[in-house]
């Protein structure tokens, strides 16, 4: 989970060893900490200490990864979240103006070098615009635009984030504060782009995804190979984030931030209540397996975490 995490809350700052492998990308030794380790790699390794668990009689249980993304981490900054009156987004609007007007150029024949370098679709979505109005995008760095750099240094990778896009949770105090101090223009995610480690874009949640997926399937495949007991905490997060969790008193858990009770106010980790469903979850599965009669908790004796 963990290894999948980094990746993700980093921002997809990380190496994606699944994408286009090379022979470090088969050497752990290699990878960096926010790094998602080669799909083939983690089969091996899992396999490899289970297998090396069970060799002496060992029973147990074997749990699969929650789809990260839809964690709190991930779904409680808007991409939209910065209000402007008309006269700062008329300023923001003229600083921007040339970049959008290079665009539009660069995705016809109509500029220096006599081809278009992006489509019309590419210029459109790197067209920057702000208004007056309490939901305005962010600017973002992203890597997966065409770089158009070579012809000018000051046409970097710059969009406007969209309802795809994932801003991680820290970002919520980073947002609008100054690159420089001395110069009230320089506000992060307006005059001046988010870096990659403040947003998750569609591109960066597929390598989430898909590593997810495959991780997924080895954990299965090597439970029912090795008889072990096996809890779908995939399915049970999911279900959590989408519809809730209701509990005797009537009351009902969530994944929402700091109001749901499911998380804790780190927005990764569970809170104590979340942990006893999760706990419950483990218990079924080992009763289930193993004939035990391991007794269950009640959420409600644990502290769900809350911000009134």
């Amino acid at each position: 989970n963990n290894d999948i995490l980094g990746y993700a809350t980093s921002g997809g700052s990380g190496t994606d060893h699944n994408d286009n492998p090379t022979a470090d990308s088969l050497d752990p030794s290699t990878y960096a900490g926010n790094d998602i380790t080669n799909n083939d790699v983690f089969a091996s390794v899992y396999s490899g200490m289970v297998q090396q668990l069970v060799a002496s009689g060992a029973q147990g249980v074997l749990a699969n990864i929650p789809s990260v993304t839809d964690i709190p981490f991930f779904t409680t900054v808007p991409h939209n979240p910065v209000p402007l009156d008309g006269a700062t987004a008329a300023l923001l609007n003229g600083a921007y103006a040339d970049y959008n007007q290079a665009m539009l150029a660069f995705s016809t024949d109509q500029n220096p070098l006599g081809t278009p370098l992006i489509s019309p679709e590419e210029a459109q979505r790197r067209m920057i615009s702000f208004e007056a109005s309490a939901t305005n995008a962010v600017v973002i760095l992203d890597e997966d635009l065409t770089d158009l750099t070579m012809v000018s240094p000051a046409l970097v990778n710059l969009r406007q984030a969209t309802a795809e896009d994932l801003l991680v949770l820290t970002s919520v105090s980073f947002i609008g504060s100054l690159a420089d101090p001395s110069n009230p223009a320089s506000a992060n995610g307006l005059a001046v782009p988010l870096g990659d480690q403040w947003v998750l874009t569609p591109e960066e949640q597929e390598a989430v995804s898909t590593a997810i997926t495959s991780y997924n399937q080895t954990i299965q495949s090597v439970a029912q190979a090795n008889g072990l007991a096996f809890v779908d905490a995939n399915a049970l997060l999911t279900d959590l984030n989408a519809n809730g969790l209701a509990l005797a008193d009537g009351s009902r858990v969530t994944s929402v931030f700091a109001t749901g009770g499911g998380f804790s106010l780190d927005g990764v980790h569970p809170s104590p209540r979340g942990y006893a469903i999760l706990a419950n979850a483990f218990a079924a599965a080992i009763n289930e397996t193993y004939g035990s009669n391991l007794p269950g908790v009640n959420p409600l004796d644990f502290t769900g975490l809350y911000i009134d």
